[in-house]
């Protein structure tokens, strides 16, 4: 490994040693950096990467809010602001227990390199809070109510207005923040900026939300497995795809993918995995969305009024199948390890579409780059999302709305050149059809061009 790299992937170790994911993510790009490094020692006599694992801001405050019984509870908020080289910081915000620092900086550190291979110009930034809107704080089992989010919500803006602004910080959802929640984050900050203005994404389309963003990820992550397989003559027609996950990405991923001809056979909750053998089909899809952003409930209960679907209670959705041909993991960090890529391999699996950030550990990732299959990251291939979210923020910008059809197009478009960018790039640097590789490298070099010419700042 080149020393420079080597020295500051050492320097990170140090400063940020309670932060594995950080540290996960970082090492994972810059250990692919070598031949742009050697290339450009331009980046080393700017200290381009100690600047770049560096967040430009940290926020962190505290949320007090009032529960359904009258308690005060108390949450903690952030927003990494993790760099500006290319346009406002742009970056969900995540509502989840597992929410920390460590989380957030691997998250807002992606965001760079995802962002920047939209070709859109937009920075990278991440925020959220260790708030759960899926178990009340009074009554187990339960979720708290819309009063609870909404109140929760609105303290949770009352700090993080003052950091944010449509050419400053555009946040947008991510885990556990869906339209309701953006619907109230944007209320309480219109009222306390006195303005109107896109600052927000993911709206709902009667106050400036896109067509196609709730689809854009799952959509994206699709549209970016159609390019990979085209280079190689192949469609999805016939094919069997396991997913994981059951929210929108994984959900939309699921629609896309029955819309092109596959066969999909899995998806899963914090309560297990479902597995139908002869395919999920449209209508079950249509239910499975039902209960999951109108009933709020989990798949467990979807499968006991399913006869041809099973349930696997606390199990993940990549050892269920006998045949696999492509996987799509949507849920969360390092849910696919070593022994589910073995499984994946070892069932046919030849391609690999993440649609989660960071879905799969090194360990996974190095089993499917040595084996020369398929496998896109998650930086790459989820880009559709936050690709969309520019678009909201253009049609804010000008006051517009367009058409379904227009924004799918877009969106169809924006993901073929950050495919071909990937492509490229690591064809480039002698690393021909390692997209992971391809996408570290076409993101960070825009990144540090950027960076160079700025200045140190």
């Amino acid at each position: 490994m080149n020393e420079y790299i080597s020295e500051t992937i050492k320097a990170v170790k140090v400063k940020n040693a309670g932060e594995p994911e950080f540290l996960q993510a970082v090492t994972e790009v810059l250990t692919s950096l070598d031949p742009v490094i050697k290339a450009n020692p331009q980046y080393k006599k700017n200290a381009i990467l100690e600047r770049m694992v560096e967040p430009e801001r940290v926020i962190m405050f505290r949320v007090p809010w009032v529960d359904d019984k009258g308690f005060v509870r108390v949450n903690r908020g952030y927003r990494i602001q993790m760099n500006s080289a290319i346009g406002p910081y742009k970056g969900g915000l995540r509502f989840d227990p597992t929410v920390n620092l460590s989380v957030l900086k691997f998250l807002a550190f992606e965001q760079v390199f995802k962002n920047s291979l939209t070709t859109l110009p937009m920075g990278g930034g991440k925020g959220g809070s260790d708030f759960n809107p899926k178990q009340s704080p009074h009554t187990p089992g339960k979720r708290c109510s819309d009063a609870e989010v909404m109140r929760f919500c609105q303290s949770f803006m009352n700090e993080l207005y003052r950091h944010i602004g449509p050419d400053t910080d555009v946040p947008a959802g991510d885990m556990n923040v869906g339209g309701r929640e953006i619907g109230y984050l944007f209320g309480q900050y219109k009222k306390l900026a006195n303005e109107w203005t896109g600052v927000l994404t993911g709206k709902a389309l009667s106050f400036g939300g896109s067509l196609i963003r709730p689809e854009a990820t799952g959509y994206g992550d699709v549209y970016f497995a159609e390019n990979m397989l085209a280079m190689r003559g192949e469609t999805f027609e016939g094919k069997k795809c396991v997913i994981s996950g059951s929210g929108n990405v994984a959900s939309f991923a699921a629609e896309k993918l029955l819309q092109l001809g596959a066969k999909v056979l899995t998806l899963s909750d914090r309560s297990g995995a479902i597995y139908c053998e002869s395919g999920i089909t449209e209508k079950m899809l249509k239910d499975i969305m039902f209960l999951k952003n109108v009933k709020r409930g989990e798949l467990a209960e979807f499968a006991k009024k399913t006869k041809a679907v099973k349930f696997f209670a606390n199990a993940n959705s990549w050892q269920l199948a006998d045949k696999i041909d492509a996987a799509f993991p949507c849920a969360r960090q390092n849910e696919l390890d070593a022994n589910d890529a073995k499984y994946l391999l070892d069932h046919g699996c030849t391609l690999v579409g993440e649609g989660a950030n960071m879905p799969s550990t090194p360990e996974a990732i190095a089993a499917f780059i040595k084996a020369k299959i398929m496998y896109s990251p998650g930086k790459a291939s989820n880009a559709g999302g936050v690709a969309t979210s520019g678009l909201e923020m253009s049609q804010n910008s000008e006051r517009l709305s367009w058409t379904r059809e227009e924004v799918d197009a877009k969106l169809k478009g924006i993901m073929k050149s950050i495919h071909d960018n990937a492509w490229e790039a690591a064809a480039k640097y002698g690393h021909k059809g390692n997209y992971a590789m391809g996408a570290n490298i076409a993101g960070f070099v825009k990144v540090a061009d950027a960076m160079v010419a700025q200045g140190v700042c």
